[in-house]
């Protein structure tokens, strides 16, 4: 069995590698990595190649020879922070494994900036869209990695267009290198300048806003409203509690109406994405006020026919139907196709749309079918007495794949 070490090399200067680290490479005759690491290694007689896709590195190892070989897979910072050894290593099922922790770009930045970082939200910006905004509205310190589209600038822009155009930041550049820089500014002076594709953020936050919902079902008057239609608070909690998003889901909330449903899936899941598709231009904007009203930036807003609109969006792992618009087994032959394996929960008022569902999953037999129908009475104050108002009365789907 062929031995492969994933080393973790830090920040990048040879001085900062663990005594392990360095023993590893020592005994590797094959490095692979990315240009920068192996520049370490040209005189060392080693073979090296210099590559960090996935696909290229299970190449290379597939052509090696087990008793001769020794590979060392070279990566940036710690094996277990934010790194591609999860995904390497899952490829390797056949490779005697082991891994060598590295100083990561957290600890490193931490104290060239003389800060503990224990208390700090971690997120990775790089090549993600994790919830920024959020992050940084609810906690004094955030730290984050930058990387692809979301580089520095983009991200200081997108704080100020929140409100946060004075937060502390502090920008490190080319770590633990001879060029290394780290610059310091508000959002709002650092959004027009220049920095490097890779680089990692702390922002400080000396006014955070902690906002965790500890319940399913905010009040209706926290949303911003007008006369689009909104899943009403009750409603709302049972249907997101049939839902039971994942922090990290992917979620989508078709017929977002005013996004009452929307803001609320997007704060549960806050490591994952929620889209919410909607047609009605008004509802739109509402939308966009409420998203900007709870200041999140993991949920997307998507004008159009859903049935159309959700052919470009991420694979979901849940969706929420709200409204169809008269397209609803079109919407749910498209979500099927995306993946068969959804859990969908879906509002429904009239028989009509009750007998449109229960006849698409009539022939489904691999799926079962929940209904509960919820009346609702909310008291109102007349004189000297309290009247009790019945809302419509609302049946809620869930749909969910048998097991086995």
């Amino acid at each position: 069995m062929l031995e492969v070490y994933i080393i973790g090399i830090g920040p990048g200067n040879p001085d900062l590698l663990t005594k392990e680290a360095s023993c590893a490479i020592a005994k590797s005759n094959v490095l692979i990595g990315d240009k920068r690491m192996l520049s370490f290694y040209e005189t060392s007689g080693k073979i090296t190649h210099a590559t960090i896709k996935t696909s290229e590195i299970v190449e290379i190892i597939s052509k090696l020879d087990p008793i001769h070989d020794v590979v060392g897979i070279l990566v940036s910072g710690d094996v277990g922070f934010f790194s591609l050894t999860k995904t390497i290593a899952a490829k390797l099922t056949n490779c005697k494994i082991k891994r060598c922790p590295g100083i990561s770009s957290l600890v490193y930045f931490a104290q060239a900036l003389n800060m503990s970082w224990d208390d700090a939200k971690i997120i990775s910006m790089h090549g993600r869209n994790s919830n920024l905004i959020s992050a940084v509205f609810q906690n004094h310190k955030v730290f984050s990695l930058t990387g692809g589209d979301n580089n520095v600038a983009v991200l200081c822009k997108e704080l100020c267009e929140n409100d946060l155009s004075n937060v502390q930041i502090y920008v490190g550049e080319n770590l633990s290198y001879p060029e290394e820089k780290i610059t310091i500014g508000t959002a709002a002076e650092l959004a027009e300048k220049v920095f490097p594709s890779l680089a990692v953020m702390m922002i400080i936050n000396d006014d955070p806003k902690p906002f965790v919902p500890s319940v399913h079902g905010l009040p209706d008057d926290m949303f911003i409203r007008t006369k689009v239609p909104m899943t009403k608070q009750e409603v709302r909690a049972i249907s997101i509690s049939k839902l039971a998003p994942k922090p990290t889901d992917v979620i989508y909330d078709i017929g977002a109406g005013t996004g009452s449903c929307s803001i609320e899936l997007a704060l549960q899941a806050a490591e994952g994405e929620v889209y919410a598709f909607e047609r009605n231009l008004e509802a739109v904007e509402l939308i966009e006020k409420n998203k900007k009203r709870f200041n999140l930036s993991n949920l997307t807003i998507v004008a159009g026919e859903a049935d159309t609109a959700i052919k470009g969006a991420r694979v979901p792992d849940c969706v929420f139907v709200g409204g169809s618009g008269g397209n609803l087994t079109s919407i749910l032959d498209t979500l099927y196709a995306k993946n068969i394996n959804l859990r969908i929960v879906m509002n429904a008022i009239t028989l009509e749309t009750l007998a449109e569902i229960t006849t698409y999953y009539k022939s489904k037999t691999d799926f079962s079918l929940e209904i509960v129908n919820v009346f609702i009475a909310r008291s109102k104050k007349l004189g000297s007495y309290n009247l009790m108002m019945a809302q419509n009365p609302i049946y809620i789907i869930t749909a969910v794949k048998k097991e086995g």
